[in-house]
């Protein structure tokens, strides 16, 4: 199986548009959901009248937007509009700091039950599946609260992202690959790292997460040059693999202007995701047909 994913999902109405003519003219599997976003119930109305048979996962969010949660619930992880104002390596911090951990852990906690509770009604039957926005959902103290519910709350998960990428791979295949940054290479080494400690703790739950992953260290850059002989590269390893791209650009002004995070900002409306977008067009011809592009 073969995973064309894409992340974001639900942000605003138009750039999710983009998304889905991944879909209607191109090899769109999968798409990420952020449920804390407020035009939630639109896009996924739109979602499920065109595009029903799409694999839908739950996107852990911490940084972009509100949260689901009510304020004093998670006055540690946003401002007093709500907002999130947490960062990575705050997360990171309180993930092995004890005082810290123990005022960030139910707070964390809390919003992972509300943002993954929001998906639930429109699964259509589908088992559950989660990953998360910045990758977010391996940091120790988020991946330990989300095992923690999963086992509470008895839910059916079929799939969780395990970004953990193969750095021979791309050794591999350097010759043919564009726009490498430095700073992906430090992501991956830190992804790999929050990978292997949650597979050594959590193996049960993860035993059905072993996919080939491909999305950071071309992020932002995961065009055709690059993934084609990315793909062609991760299924002679695995079965199940699932690459990661992020077509979905904010183009309109008044969508720009609701972005809360300066970096995200930059992200969602880079030339990149214009790339990405015509990737999933271009491998078209290496995949099944899909269904005509409707009008909406």
């Amino acid at each position: 199986m073969i995973d064309y994913h894409a992340d974001d999902y639900g942000l605003f109405p138009g750039q999710s548009r983009r998304i889905l003519d991944c879909y209607y003219d191109g090899v769109l599997t999968g798409v990420s959901v952020l449920t804390n976003s407020p035009f939630l119930e639109e896009c996924m109305t739109m979602l499920r009248q065109t595009a029903a048979d799409l694999q839908l996962t739950v996107h852990l969010n911490y940084y972009e937007g509100k949260a689901l949660s009510p304020h004093e619930q998670v006055n540690l992880i946003t401002d007093e509009n709500n907002v999130f104002h947490v960062s990575f390596a705050s997360l990171v911090l309180a993930s092995y700091l004890p005082l810290r951990r123990r005022k960030y852990y139910p707070q964390v906690k809390a919003e992972i039950r509300c943002q993954v509770e929001a998906l639930l009604p429109w699964l259509a039957g589908q088992k559950l599946r989660i990953d998360g926005h910045g990758h977010y959902h391996m940091i120790p103290i988020v991946f330990d609260a989300l095992a923690e519910l999963i086992e509470e709350e008895n839910w059916n998960v079929e799939y969780i992202r395990l970004p953990y990428e193969d750095r021979a791979m791309y050794c591999r295949i350097r010759s043919e690959l564009v726009g490498f940054q430095m700073i992906n290479l430090v992501k991956v080494l830190i992804m790999n790292h929050f990978v292997r400690r949650n597979r050594r703790k959590y193996p049960e739950i993860l035993s059905r997460s072993d996919w080939g992953f491909s999305g950071i260290m071309y992020s932002g850059n995961m065009r055709y040059e690059n993934a084609s002989p990315i793909l062609r590269e991760l299924c002679k390893k695995k079965e199940n693999v699932e690459i990661l791209f992020h077509p979905g650009d904010v183009r309109e002004p008044e969508d720009i202007e609701k972005i809360t995070d300066a970096n995200d900002k930059v992200f969602l409306t880079s030339e990149g995701r214009r790339r990405e977008y015509e990737a999933l067009h271009l491998l078209k011809e290496d995949a099944a047909p899909v269904p005509p592009m409707p009008e909406y």
